[in-house]
């Protein structure tokens, strides 16, 4: 136990029979159960954990007959602390990217009871240009932006860190059936708690590369994918927060400046064709476009403004 809560660590973990043995061997002693869901793994990851769970009876092997995603092990491993009633739940990934050090720093704003959902953040660290892989670090700071407005949660970085902890309220609460199932389940995952209105905080913890891991994230392919994602999980907590379960006017204001600024940007750009390739262009239209521009951009920035004062307690 940890400060008189019960502890769950759940790890997800597919093709990691290198990886695995290290993650579970370093689990420290306050942890009461250690789950580790095998997503279909090709290899002797289970061999591997069933060996383990001999010496270590806190060791419990979930295992899928057919492979979900990261995102299904997760939800597979929260159904198991929720219904088992754990105080907290822990994700810790089974390549052993995360530091058990930093353990103890992920649940103490947790079992404080002062947030609902607590997530590493290695950009903290003024290390983590150097130690993070450049594109793995960019793509992740623009889903992070992203993120931020799709969310809510507006204070929270480093979106895509699977490093965190979750009470048992929140356990019971969100549909873990309906979270998105592969790489985009951290960024679901917000905006669901953000709709039920749970506080959220960022930790900072190390980033952890180079031990042995293989990545199966391909950026340059996952960005857009994710970036598409990330736009209808905006739309769907607009709807859902600020229409179905309460009413707020910045839908307007969002609704507005979606309209006008995309409208005055194509305006804009056709207008310019139009003078490079056909002749010249009346100064009413140019600023017709103008206008359309700016007060596209006074409007979404405002809204954006209304849901960081509408979210600000959520931290």
């Amino acid at each position: 136990m940890y400060e008189s809560h019960r502890i769950c660590v759940v790890v997800p973990c597919f093709n990691e029979e290198t990886q695995i043995a290290k993650v579970i061997e370093a689990m420290p002693s306050f942890v009461d159960s250690i789950v580790v869901i095998d997503d279909k793994s090709q290899d002797s990851t289970c061999k591997v954990v069933e060996a383990l769970a001999k010496a270590d009876s806190r060791v419990e092997l979930i295992r899928h007959e057919v492979n979900q995603g990261v995102g299904g092990a997760i939800a597979t491993g929260y159904k198991y602390a929720r219904d088992n009633k754990y105080s907290v739940a822990v994700v810790m990934a089974g390549d052993g990217q995360m530091h058990p050090e930093d353990l103890p720093s992920i649940l103490d704003p947790v079992v404080a009871g002062e947030v609902d959902y607590s997530k590493g953040n290695r950009l903290f660290s003024g290390d983590a240009w150097e130690m993070i892989p450049r594109v793995r670090y960019l793509g992740n700071s623009m889903l992070s932006l992203l993120t931020k407005i799709a969310s809510g949660y507006w204070h929270v970085a480093d979106s895509q860190s699977g490093y965190t902890a979750i009470n048992l309220k929140a356990l019971e609460t969100i549909h873990w059936d309906e979270m998105y199932k592969t790489y985009g389940q951290p960024n679901d995952l917000l905006v669901r708690l953000n709709v039920y209105g749970f506080r959220v905080r960022d930790v900072p913890i190390k980033p952890v590369y180079g031990i042995g891991e293989k990545s199966g994230i391909k950026p340059l392919r996952m960005i857009p994918r994710l970036s598409l994602l990330i736009t209808k999980l905006f739309f769907f907590r607009l709807f859902q927060k600020y229409i179905i379960r309460d009413f707020h006017p910045l839908v307007f204001f969002y609704a507005l400046g979606l309209f006008l600024f995309p409208l005055g940007m194509l305006s804009g750009g056709y207008l310019f064709l139009y003078r490079i390739f056909l002749g010249s262009v009346e100064a009413t239209s140019a600023l017709f476009s103008v206008f359309l521009v700016i007060m596209g951009l006074q409007f979404l920035l405002f809204a954006m403004w209304f849901d960081m004062e509408a979210n600000k307690d959520l931290k």
